[in-house]
C-alpha cells in the first residue's frame, strides 16, 4: 500500500510528460505536413505554370510562322508534339483550347492517325470549359485548384496561359494534374521519414523522461515516507542532499525545500525532545513537594510526628507549598512567553537603581550569611529603554541565584556600565561555578546542576529560561562564564534607545 502511494506521483509526473512530449509529436507532424503539403502545391502550381505559359509562347509563335500556311499537318505534329513532351515531363495533361472553350490541341492526337486529320480527340471531345472560365482565361494567366466546372473528375491543379496571336487571344492553355495523385506519395513518404524519426526520438524521450522523473520525484517521495515515520512519532529520519552538488543542475527549489524539511524535521525533534524532557522535570518537580508535603501531613494527622514538632513541619509544607506555587507561575510565565501573550511596554528607567534596590530586598539574608556586596560604590546611573517589569524579573532572579549559590563568606559583585550603543549588567558570586561542560545548557528549561535535586535548592529549573526570554524579547542577550572553583557571572545587554 505504501509503495503503490509513493509510486502515485512518479507515475502522474512520467504519465503528463510523456503525454506532453507525444502530443507535441503530433503537433509537429501535423504542422510539418500541412508545411510541406502547401509547399509541394505551391511548387507544382510554379511548374505548371511556367511549363503552361512556355507553351502557350511556343504555341503562338507557331500559329504566327508559315507553317500554318505551307503544312497544317506540320504544325499540328509541332503542336501536339509540344504537349505531349511537357506532358510527360510534367505528369500532367496539357491542352489548347479555343476562344468556345473547346479542345482543339492535345497530346492524344499523336497516337491516331484518323484523330491527326480530322482534328478530334475521343478523350478531350467532351471537354467543354464554361464561358465564365474561359473569359479569366483569355485575359490572364489563372492557377487554381478544382474540376473546371464538373468538367474533371476530381480535385485537380489547374493553370491556364491565354495564346496570343497578333496581339488577339485565339485560345488558351490549359495544364492539369490530380492532386491526390501526386500528393499522397509525397505525403507518405514525409510521413515515413518523420515517423521512423519521431519514433526513435520518442523512445530516447521515454527512457529520459523516465530517468528524470524518477530523479525528480525521488525526494519528493522520501519526504513522503519520512513525514509518516514523523507522524508515528521517530524524527531521526533526514533526505540526503546530495543533488545540491550536481554540475548540470546545481541548486534548485527542490534542494531549498529539502533543506527546510530536514530544518523542520530537526526542530520537531528537538521540540520532541523538549517536550518528553518538560513532562519528565514537571512530573519529578510535583511529585517530590506532594509526596514531602503529603509525608508530613500523614504523620501529623496520625501522631507520628509529635505534638512539639508538628510547628516545625508546618513549615517545611509551607515551604514545599510556595515551592509549588512558584514551580506553577514559572510554568504559567513560559507558556505565556512561548505563546507571545506577553506585552512589551518599554520605558526609560535606571538599570543601576533597580539593581540596588533589588540588594537591598535580599539584606536580611545577605547580612546573616556574612556575603560582601562590591561594585556599589562604582556604581553609576545607565538609563535604559525596555520593560521595567520583565527586567526587573530578569534581575531579581540573578541576583537571587546569586545568593543562592554563594557559600557563607562569600562575595557578590554587581556592575552597571553602558557604551554609545547597550547598557552592560554584570551578576557575579563566588563559589563553586559551572562547569565548562554544562555552561552553555544552563538557559535551557528545567536544566539544573544540582543532578539529584537535593531540597536545599529550591529552584525548578526554569528561571534562566524565563530571564534568557525575557531579555532577548527586550532586545538584548545574556551570555554566562565561570571559572570552577572561584566564580560564575552573568551578563546582561540591553539596548540604551
Amino acid at each position: 500500500m505504501h509503495s503503490k502511494r509513493s509510486s502515485g506521483l512518479f507515475r502522474k509526473y512520467f504519465v503528463i510528460t510523456i503525454s506532453i512530449i507525444l502530443a507535441s509529436f503530433v503537433f509537429l507532424g501535423g504542422a510539418l505536413l500541412l508545411f510541406v503539403s502547401k509547399l509541394w502545391m505551391d511548387e507544382k502550381l510554379d511548374l505548371l505554370s511556367e511549363n503552361t505559359k512556355n507553351i502557350s509562347e511556343n504555341t503562338s509563335n507557331v500559329f504566327q510562322s508559315d507553317y500554318m500556311g505551307e503544312s497544317k499537318r506540320a504544325s499540328v505534329i509541332v503542336i501536339c508534339n509540344t504537349l505531349l513532351q511537357i506532358s510527360n515531363a510534367v505528369d500532367a495533361d496539357v491542352f489548347v483550347t479555343n476562344t468556345d472553350g473547346y479542345v482543339v490541341y492535345c497530346k492524344e492526337l499523336l497516337l491516331s492517325n484518323m484523330a491527326l486529320y480530322t482534328g478530334n480527340c475521343e478523350i478531350h471531345n467532351s471537354y467543354h470549359i464554361s464561358e465564365e472560365i474561359m473569359k479569366t482565361a483569355l485575359e490572364k494567366d489563372c492557377r487554381t485548384m478544382g474540376n473546371l466546372n464538373g468538367v474533371l473528375d476530381g480535385v485537380y491543379f489547374v493553370v491556364s496561359s491565354p495564346l496570343i496571336v497578333n496581339g488577339q487571344a485565339v485560345g488558351a492553355v490549359f495544364s492539369t494534374q490530380p492532386v491526390i495523385k501526386g500528393l499522397t506519395p509525397y505525403v507518405a513518404a514525409i510521413f515515413k521519414m518523420f515517423f521512423i524519426a519521431s519514433l526513435v526520438a520518442f523512445i530516447i524521450a521515454f527512457a529520459l523522461v523516465y530517468l528524470v522523473s524518477y530523479r525528480f520525484t525521488k525526494p519528493l517521495r522520501a519526504m513522503s515516507a519520512a513525514a509518516k515515520q514523523y507522524a508515528n512519532g521517530d524524527f531521526s529520519c533526514r533526505i540526503n542532499l546530495k543533488r545540491a552538488t550536481h554540475p548540470i543542475f546545481g541548486h534548485d527549489e527542490v534542494d531549498e525545500l529539502i533543506t527546510a524539511f530536514n530544518s523542520m524535521a530537526q526542530a520537531l525533534a528537538t521540540l520532541e525532545t523538549s517536550r518528553r524532557s518538560f513532562i519528565a522535570n514537571v512530573s519529578h518537580e510535583l511529585k517530590t513537594p506532594m509526596t514531602t508535603i503529603g509525608g508530613f501531613i500523614d504523620g501529623i494527622l496520625d501522631g507520628t510526628i509529635e505534638k512539639e514538632n508538628e510547628k516545625h513541619y508546618l513549615c517545611i509544607v509551607s515551604d514545599e507549598v510556595k515551592r509549588l506555587a512558584r514551580l506553577v507561575t514559572s510554568m504559567l510565565n513560559i507558556s505565556k512567553l512561548e505563546a507571545g501573550e506577553l506585552d512589551i511596554k518599554p520605558v526609560k528607567f535606571d538599570a543601576s537603581e533597580m539593581v540596588f534596590r533589588t540588594l537591598l530586598a535580599f539584606e536580611q539574608l545577605i547580612d546573616k550569611r556574612d556575603i560582601e556586596i562590591r561594585g556599589l560604590e562604582a556604581m553609576v546611573g545607565c538609563n535604559v529603554l525596555a520593560d521595567k517589569d520583565m527586567i526587573n524579573q530578569v534581575i531579581y532572579n540573578l541576583i537571587d541565584n546569586a545568593v543562592k549559590f554563594t557559600p557563607d563568606g562569600g562575595y557578590i559583585e554587581a556592575i552597571v556600565k553602558s557604551d554609545p550603543e547597550k547598557a552592560i549588567i554584570k551578576i557575579r558570586n563566588s563559589g563553586k561555578g559551572i562547569p565548562s561542560e554544562e555552561i552553555d545548557k544552563i538557559f535551557e528549561r528545567f536544566y539544573k546542576l544540582d543532578k539529584s535535586r537535593s531540597y536545599d535548592i529550591k529552584g525548578a529549573g526554569m528561571g534562566l529560561y524565563i530571564v534568557k526570554t525575557l531579555v532577548e524579547l527586550n532586545g538584548g542577550r545574556i551570555v554566562a562564564r565561570s571559572v570552577e572553583g572561584e566564580y560564575a557571572e552573568f551578563i546582561v545587554q540591553l539596548p540604551l534607545n
